[in-house]
């Protein structure tokens, strides 16, 4: 009985130890900077809803106290991945609250330690609460803004401008309706003023076609005068040339005929004193008194 009663105390302090059914852990680090009210030692840590795990340790950082620094041990196996992400929930309505742990695509590589840490990090991003709590108190200081603004808008002497300026808008709206008549006679002749410039521009298109035509064969002589002064140009540049290249003959010309003018005016000259000559050719002059008829 004794002997019984001791391998019976033996097993039940092995089953209590985990025995050959002991799951073995490994040991994950968890930075908060939010508050974890109501998570305590050995809460759950939830992998997708399944538990994995529970919390070792929470400590505020030694060198930030902002931080509160968890402790997990999940057990092995768990997929924690380098995008696994860890969130602080609340179960139900009594408070308790509990990681969940969420992520971890297939393509991510497993999450291993870094240097300068003891174990590895996954990563945590705000809770629920913490959220609503910014958003709430973002909300609230906009509507404190506002709330000033309005009361700025109201303020006492804004209030004053806004009946002054009510006030001066009743005045013109009443002169408006005093002038009623003016401005709808002055509409009427607005009216027709518009109608008249309409015919009158319809009236000006036959006018404005016609010095559109002017104006075409304006160019065309210009572009003609263009024309006729580049052809005379042309005629000046080959007179001048003409007169450079004929002009010495002429001189030379004339300077013959000039010498057969000469010769022309002696010959009838002597014709006219000696008709005969033309006949029996020029007669020697005979000798005078005193001459001799050899040369001496």
């Amino acid at each position: 009985m004794l002997l019984l009663g001791a391998a019976l105390i033996a097993g039940a302090l092995w089953l209590a130890s985990g025995g050959a059914f002991q799951k073995k852990y490994d040991l994950y680090l968890a930075i908060e900077e939010e508050s974890v009210a109501g998570l305590n030692l050995n809460a759950p840590v939830k992998f997708n809803g399944v538990d994995v795990g529970k919390v070792r340790e929470i400590h505020i950082d030694s060198a930030n106290p902002e931080r509160v620094i968890l402790l997990f041990a999940i057990e092995r196996g768990t997929p924690i991945k380098d995008d696994t992400v860890a969130v602080l929930k609340t179960q139900g309505l009594t408070g308790i609250a509990y990681v969940e742990l969420s992520g971890g695509t297939r393509e991510a590589e497993p999450l291993v330690v870094k240097p300068g840490s003891d174990y590895p990090i996954i990563q945590t991003k705000p809770s629920l609460s913490a959220r609503l709590e910014n958003v709430l108190t973002s909300v609230l200081g906009k509507l404190d803004s506002t709330s000033k603004n309005i009361n700025a808008i109201l303020s006492d002497d804004n209030q004053a401008s806004f009946k002054n300026a009510l006030a001066d808008i009743a005045t013109v709206t009443h002169t408006i309706a005093a002038r009623k008549d003016d401005l709808d006679a002055g509409i009427a002749s607005a009216a027709r003023t518009f109608e008249k410039t309409s015919q009158a521009s319809v009236k000006l298109e036959p006018a404005i076609d016609r010095v559109a035509r002017a104006a075409d064969a304006v160019e065309k002589m210009g572009n003609e005068v263009s024309t006729t002064s580049t052809t005379i140009n042309a005629v000046g540049n080959d007179v001048k040339r003409l007169t450079t290249e004929t002009m010495p003959e002429l001189e030379r010309l004339l300077g013959e005929l000039s010498t057969l003018s000469i010769s022309l005016r002696r010959l009838t000259e002597q014709t006219e004193r000696n008709p005969s000559g033309l006949l029996f050719g020029r007669r020697p002059v005979p000798a005078g008194p005193g001459e001799t008829g050899a040369k001496p």
